[in-house]
């Protein structure tokens, strides 16, 4: 079942292979065919290696503005990314946002198809968290999150904190 969202940043005209290398090093036990988005920062749209990297293994590639970035704390910022894309971080904050996005559409999709009728127990809070932080591969950075259903409140991304 795809659970997965991979939030990447790379440098520029970083190739698909370099991308695929970075990607198998953070999955650990994980699959690619676990994945169920990709995400990066909206400057990434035309980045050939990540399109080519995407369409190998037929991933949506979900793009986010740097306010949407910056609104997501980042306990470790790169210098690299405030260089480059004026936000403190790339993967781990779109990662975080690509859950739960993927979680929204989901949740939408399930709801729509399921009448809710006041019998219907409230949906539980979907939070999304880092299940693998910041991953360093040549020119390549990755992190992984996946959405839980919770009923307590955490320190990680609410679905309603979703910009």
């Amino acid at each position: 079942m795809k659970t997965l969202s991979m939030g990447i940043g790379c440098r520029l005209h970083a190739s698909a292979d370099e991308i695929e290398n970075a990607v198998r090093a953070a999955l650990g036990p994980h699959a690619i065919e676990d994945i169920a988005t990709v995400a990066s920062i909206e400057t990434k749209a035309d980045e050939a290696g990540l399109l080519e990297f995407c369409a190998r293994h037929g991933l949506p590639l979900q793009l986010f503005s740097r306010e949407q970035i910056a609104a997501i704390r980042v306990t470790h910022p790169s210098v690299a990314a405030r260089e480059h894309a004026a936000v403190d971080g790339v993967c781990e904050p779109c990662a975080l946002l690509g859950a739960l996005h993927a979680a929204r559409q989901n949740l939408c999709v399930s709801s729509a198809a399921h009448d809710a009728s006041p019998a219907s127990p409230a949906p539980a809070a979907r939070v999304a968290q880092l299940i693998v932080g910041k991953t360093v591969c040549a020119r390549v950075t990755v992190a992984i999150a996946a959405v839980q259903r919770t009923q307590a409140h955490s320190a990680t991304l609410n679905q309603q904190d979703l910009p």
